[in-house]
């Protein structure tokens, strides 16, 4: 296949152009415009993207960057909903091909939904990010034309060692500093980024799969049940709460979203596709990221 991709310097981005280019596929980053909101990405129109079987679109402003400021906040939107929406019109104009628009978004969509099991039928949620990924996959709508699948990728927190929040939380967990957030009792749906790139390529090869997709591992846990799985694994005490009034006054709003808040997502859509999880068990997904197998597995097997 011949796939444009936005967003390809990222964790995933650069996990999955590995990935792909390791099984044939022609993968072309798509290079961003700063100089202008209405034309974001250069040398893009309809008949360059007619050049491609599929598009996928993981572009947008890192949400744990910083604290989320009003200014932080309009960029985090606008980064997602400009740029999608920009690709979808474009798409829309197109005939024929790419067949395949694979746009990003977040369970954040669900909001925070304490025990509640979720699926991709559930109801948005309410919050800054329900609010933002509800805006994200409106904008991804307007590829809407004959001929084209839009799948929107609803993405859990992504474990991979290069970067997110497992990148993050290494160090301190190594020095012995890790604990739980606030309660623990918070949901945390999560999934091993080689998984994450595995669902990629399964939703580019199956054309009935279509809208909304949770990309989550089988088995979310508590907040609690993943710091005790992240010392077991790096055999190291974590016995260091962080409490929630001390994150939100570090943190403000995004401590509240992010870290004390949280979902039980399942990939319905997925199981029901057929897809095998490679990593669906906790301990199993944080021992290969960390230690690299997961990684040097997932391109072995391609």
């Amino acid at each position: 296949m011949k796939i444009a991709l936005a967003g390809a310097s990222g964790m995933i981005g650069t996990a999955l152009t590995e990935y792909l280019k390791s099984r044939g596929d022609v993968v072309v980053a798509l290079k961003r415009n700063p100089d202008s909101k209405t034309q974001p990405f250069l040398g893009v129109d309809p008949d360059y993207l007619m050049e491609f079987d599929a598009v996928i679109n993981l572009a947008g402003e890192n949400i744990a960057a910083k604290r989320w400021s009003d200014e932080q906040k309009k960029l985090i939107l606008d980064s997602r909903v400009e740029t999608t929406e920009f690709l979808a019109r474009t798409l829309a104009k197109t005939k024929g091909k790419p067949q395949v628009f694979i746009s990003g978004s977040a369970i954040g969509y669900y909001g925070n939904r304490n025990d509640e099991v979720i699926d991709e039928n559930s109801s948005v949620g309410k919050g800054f990010l329900a609010d933002v990924c509800k805006a994200w996959e409106g904008a991804a709508d307007h590829a809407c034309r004959d001929g084209l699948r839009i799948v929107k990728l609803r993405t859990g927190v992504v474990l991979g060692k290069s970067g997110g929040a497992l990148a993050k939380m290494l160090l301190p967990f190594q020095m012995g500093a890790g604990g739980i957030l606030g309660s623990g009792k918070q949901y945390m749906s999560w999934i091993a980024l080689a998984d994450a790139v595995r669902v990629i390529d399964f939703i580019l090869k199956s054309s009935d799969i279509t809208g909304p997709v949770n990309m989550t591992a089988p088995h979310p846990v508590t907040n609690a049940e993943f710091t005790a799985a992240m010392g077991k694994v790096l055999h190291r005490p974590a016995v260091l709460p962080a409490p929630a009034f001390a994150l939100k006054v570090i943190l403000g709003q995004m401590a509240e979203e992010m870290l004390l808040e949280g979902a039980k997502v399942m990939p319905r859509k997925l199981e029901k596709a057929g897809f095998k999880f490679d990593y669906g068990n906790l301990n199993a997904a944080l021992s290969a990221e960390i230690s690299g197998e997961a990684a040097s597995k997932h391109l072995q097997t391609v």
